[in-house]
């Protein structure tokens, strides 16, 4: 194929504008020319291989109400095995991002030598608003109208933003329902009783600090004493605060979807954490000084950790940040020119397809004990996590440096090179 000065199948992807999606795009095209990636790879990759648009009737609980409510699932890419992502619930959910969201998922998984390829899904819905039968009704109609995507074969949802555990076994009970048996192996992020793993839930937090630790010992950064402060506090960011705060990081700034505090001698995460439990927000922990959400990415620190939504680092703010280590536990946090804004200024990058890599491997360890019918420890579970992160940095560092690019370049180079050689390996049908 003959090179062109556009990248290959441009004109293919207005189905998915979107910023997300944008920079999905780019990054890949970026490391695809610094790869000499075939073009009819590069195409391919550019765009995902199924993808299922649905719309249904959402009724409130006062019954007058009936919402038409959205729906999305993503494959990006079938060669590795069945596809594997997780499913939110969010008012920003749209085809573009769900499509984003499925491409960095194939990457992870591929980096991570996970035998799945990306997928995603998502509602556009706001779970805030809703009540528990609310969220019911809206998970049990939107399974019904993907069951034939999914399987345990096929395709594995899990939990992501504005979706949990109980979202999960609900989903495994409407498409059990549907076959006339249980198959728990059709999602996984599920509750324990119903064939969940130990550890699951913790599993993307714990990944991070992993990295975390891994990477301050390759910049000579003592992690015990370290400042840290982190954008988020959903379950990845509650998790990655009080597992660093536990080996002696000093966390001196959190932030949620309201608000955020700052104390620069290092914030109660147990206290904070029983706060949230009672009040649900941050907002109002006496604990410290209030910040906003962008505020917190600019406090003095050693690490900052985004781990909250997309987009929070951009050209705009990138020179106003005060951090050696920067680590994303959100998906697509950092845009490329912040990044390059970042690397300028010494500040090292560990991208998202590495660091928040935990969750989806192990969502696998949960998938490999349900066929098994034989379930670990916490502990077998937590020491298999680690080592398989531990790993993947270690890989992915020595060939950044053998490379001379950062990480973020080291890890695509890596999660794009074994899906090009699997697909080469597969051939073209027919």
């Amino acid at each position: 194929m003959t090179k062109t000065h556009e990248p290959p199948g441009s004109a293919a992807l207005l189905e998915w504008e979107s910023p997300m999606h944008e920079l999905a795009v780019a990054q890949l095209d970026r490391t695809a020319e610094r790869m000499g990636l075939d073009e009819n790879i590069w195409e391919r990759l550019r765009t995902p291989q199924r993808c299922l648009v649905v719309s249904f009737p959402f009724r409130r609980d006062n019954y007058d109400t009936v919402e038409t409510v959205f729906g999305y699932r993503v494959q990006h890419l079938l060669t590795m095995g069945p596809t594997k992502g997780g499913l939110r619930y969010d008012l920003d959910v749209g085809l573009g991002q769900v499509t984003a969201l499925a491409m960095w998922m194939t990457w992870k998984c591929a980096l991570m030598g996970l035998p799945f390829g990306g997928a995603k899904g998502g509602v556009r819905i706001d779970p805030r608003s809703c009540s528990s039968r609310e969220l019911q009704r809206v998970t049990r109609r939107y399974t019904s109208e993907i069951i034939d995507m999914i399987g345990p074969d096929r395709d594995i949802p899990a939990p992501d933003l504005g979706t949990d555990q109980q979202t999960m076994a609900w989903i495994l009970d409407t498409y059990s329902q549907q076959k006339g048996h249980a198959v728990p192996g059709v999602v996984t992020g599920k509750p324990i009783e119903v064939g969940g793993s130990q550890g699951r839930a913790e599993a993307t937090g714990r990944g991070v600090i992993s990295c975390t630790v891994d990477a301050c010992r390759e910049l000579g950064i003592d992690f015990s004493g370290a400042r840290i402060a982190i954008q988020g506090f959903g379950q990845v960011g509650a998790t990655a605060a009080r597992i660093a705060s536990h080996l002696g990081a000093r966390i001196v700034a959190i932030s949620d979807v309201k608000s955020g505090i700052v104390n620069e001698q290092g914030l109660d995460i147990a206290a904070l954490e029983a706060w949230v439990a009672e009040n649900r927000f941050i907002e109002g922990f006496p604990g410290g000084e209030t910040a906003s959400n962008v505020e917190v990415l600019e406090v003095p620190c050693e690490i900052l950790i985004p781990a909250a939504v997309q987009n929070q680092i951009t050209e705009t703010n990138a020179g106003r940040l005060h951090c050696r280590l920067l680590v994303e536990a959100a998906n697509g946090p950092t845009s490329l020119e912040a990044e390059s804004i970042l690397l300028d200024r010494g500040v090292l990058v560990i991208p998202d397809i590495l660091a928040n890599a935990g969750g989806v491997t192990v969502s696998y360890f949960e998938w490999v004990q349900g066929l098994q019918q034989f379930f670990w420890s916490e502990e077998e579970v937590n020491d298999r996590l680690i080592a398989l992160m531990q790993r993947a940095f270690r890989d992915v560092l020595d060939l950044s440096k053998a490379e001379n690019v950062d990480l973020r370049t080291a890890a695509m180079i890596r999660g794009i090179g074994r899906v090009a050689e699997a697909k080469r390996r597969r051939g073209v049908f027919p």
